[in-house]
């Protein structure tokens, strides 16, 4: 089994989403708890993964190589290293979750809802750990179908316009990202092995137009500035489970992108085009803070917190000191988007919560929620003060990693990238102030219940992971840190 342990992990949940599809169409009950029971499995699979996981092996670990297009050299090849591995759990994790968050909401069309999230957790896992370009082209590609119905078909007014608009973004900036994949198949002489293309000595023009195909790719998943515009639209029109998987997943694709994708195969670009990228990043970060602190819509405020908290990532990815990338700042990010993961899911599940009750996102809406659901007011808090950067939730740990690599290169990034710490804690906070605290004025809160049974193991599990992440953030970064010092060697070798 452990010889195709990552094809398992990738199959699982797409071949129970089939199922659920095909056998449980009308099945509502039977279509959930396969579902669930397809997500648990794949769980299990992608946590005896990380247990037999070997921090301290540089090579790709878990490979599968299989010919699948031999006449255009198209393999089935897979693998996780330390930078991918804990991204294929973190997935098979929150969908377990998702599964679970949909459980008495989605009354409607319940097994096509399952099945969408089981086939896009195996894509989307499938992207982590394919190794060959068009097949990780393929599972890239192949998530946005799931995401665009689930959007579509379960959001809110607005849904058909958030739904093409996230589509169309995210298909634009790939197309470019193929036809960069084809520029090196023939560089490399017919080879579409991604980790061949790290060896391959490009001059520094290709570099930079490689750079930007694949950054206009990239950036819009993550999101950055200015391509962020897709998200605060797709969030507050999807579903709970849809705002989950996005903010905590599918955003971690396109910084994932940059640490497999642009920082190995063109680092003289990456070096060169690095203030760039770091001006861009506290644009997003402290920009888009300030939007977050006039938002009135509760979805959209976490929509813009996620950019900003993202921006910590890219910001990671590209601090350069004497043509060397910062560890610290590397690990930072890698360690922020696990975090962010966490975090994003619980919030956006608690608004969920809250909606599933009063049936709207304006925070005007709501007020001593605290009188009604303290036990739902008391996770809250935590998930806030995760999102707002709280020493002893993961909140903290990957942003502190970040600032403490900025420093080494440059106070300033790192002045700018503290103050919206502040910036976090005030529309966080402030949200859940207006929200939480106070008397019950209007009469739906009054009506609310405090969490229910399945409300509630879901509210413990990520506040349990919000916490561990917290306090041992080594589980991660101990996993990490090989490939991490790899990924450092590769980039620091010039091409020129």
């Amino acid at each position: 089994m452990m010889n195709y342990l990552l094809s398992l992990t990738i199959w699982t949940p797409i071949v129970f989403g089939l199922i659920t599809l095909v056998v449980f169409p009308k099945n509502d009950c039977m279509a959930r708890y396969v579902s669930l029971l397809g997500s648990v499995i794949a769980l299990i699979f992608s946590v005896v993964m990380f247990h037999y996981f070997d921090p301290h092996q540089a090579a790709m670990q878990f490979e599968e190589v299989a010919p699948w297009i031999p006449s255009f050299n198209i393999n089935y090849h897979l693998g996780v290293d330390g930078i991918s591995m804990p991204f294929v759990l973190l997935n098979n994790f929150i969908t377990v979750l998702v599964i679970l968050a949909g459980f008495k909401v989605i009354k409607h069309k319940v097994a096509l809802y399952n099945a969408m999230f089981l086939m896009m957790t195996g894509f989307i896992s499938g992207s982590f750990c394919a190794l060959d370009a068009i097949l990780f082209y393929v599972f890239f590609e192949a998530m946005l179908i799931p995401m665009y119905l689930i959007i579509g078909v379960w959001g809110s007014t607005n849904r058909v316009y958030a739904a093409v608009k996230f589509f169309l973004y995210t298909l634009v900036g790939s197309l470019l990202m193929l036809v960069g994949l084809i520029y090196l198949f023939f560089k490399s002489n017919g080879s579409f092995e991604i980790l061949s293309y790290y060896n391959l000595p490009l001059a520094i023009g290709p570099q930079i137009l490689l750079f930007i195909a694949f950054f206009l790719s990239f950036a819009v998943k993550v999101p950055m500035w200015p391509l962020h515009t897709w998200l605060p639209d797709a969030h507050p029109e999807a579903p709970t489970g849809g705002s989950m998987v996005l903010a905590a997943i599918t955003l971690k694709i396109g910084g994932y992108g940059f640490l497999r994708f642009i920082l190995p195969i063109v680092p003289d670009a990456s070096r060169h085009l690095a203030g760039l990228m770091v001006v861009l990043s506290l644009i997003a970060i402290v920009y888009i803070g300030l939007v977050a602190l006039v938002q009135k819509d509760m979805k959209k405020l976490v929509a813009y917190s996620s950019i900003s908290h993202m921006g910590f990532v890219t910001l990671g990815c590209f601090l350069f000191a004497n043509g060397t990338l910062n560890v610290w700042a590397v690990e930072g990010a890698i360690t922020q988007m696990i975090s962010h993961g966490f975090v994003s899911a619980a919030m956006f599940f608690c608004i969920g919560v809250m909606y599933d009750r009063v049936h709207s996102r304006n925070i005007s809406d709501y007020g001593g929620v605290v009188n009604k659901m303290p036990v739902f007011a008391a996770f809250f808090m935590l998930f806030a003060m995760a999102n707002s950067g709280l020493p002893g939730t993961s909140g903290f740990v990957g942003e502190f990693m970040v600032i403490l690599g900025a420093v080494q290169t440059s106070f300033i990034a790192a002045f700018f990238a503290g103050f919206t710490l502040i910036l976090g804690a005030g529309y966080t906070l402030w949200m859940y102030k207006r929200v939480v605290f106070g008397n019950v004025t209007n009469s739906h809160v009054a009506e609310m219940d405090d969490v229910s049974s399945r409300e509630f193991i879901i509210l413990a599990i990520l506040a349990i992971a919000v916490i561990v992440m917290g306090v041992y953030p080594n589980l991660f970064v101990a996993k990490m840190h090989t490939s991490v010092e790899v990924l450092i060697k590769q980039v620091a070798y010039s091409k020129l």
